[in-house]
């Protein structure tokens, strides 16, 4: 499994324009193949924070989602609305139990 955390800086008075031009980008991403979770998180603390969290069956499958056309459509819709570069970390797991 694949796991993603992406932070996001958001413009803090752009932040609701932000968070509903994601709800077609989350809708969408979760129909894709390979794709467990796909989540979007306000920081309600932190006025320009956001953090999408993603669950991936396998690295192909997040590739194709960065190579998606409404990837590419997100990222030029939202760029005026982050104030700085979105900081991604990506992480391989194994699913146990404890």
């Amino acid at each position: 499994m694949i796991i993603v955390i992406a932070k996001v800086s958001v413009i803090p008075e752009k932040k609701q324009e932000l968070l509903e031009l994601a709800k077609s980008v989350l809708a969408t991403t979760r129909t894709e193949a390979g794709c467990i979770s796909y989540s979007l998180l306000d920081n309600s603390y932190d006025p320009d924070g956001c953090m999408f969290v993603e669950e991936w069956a396998d690295l192909a499958s997040l590739q194709n989602h960065a190579a998606s056309p409404h990837i590419a459509e997100w990222r030029k819709q939202s760029r005026d609305l982050l104030s700085a570069k979105t900081a991604i970390k990506i992480y391989q797991g194994d699913e146990v139990k404890l």
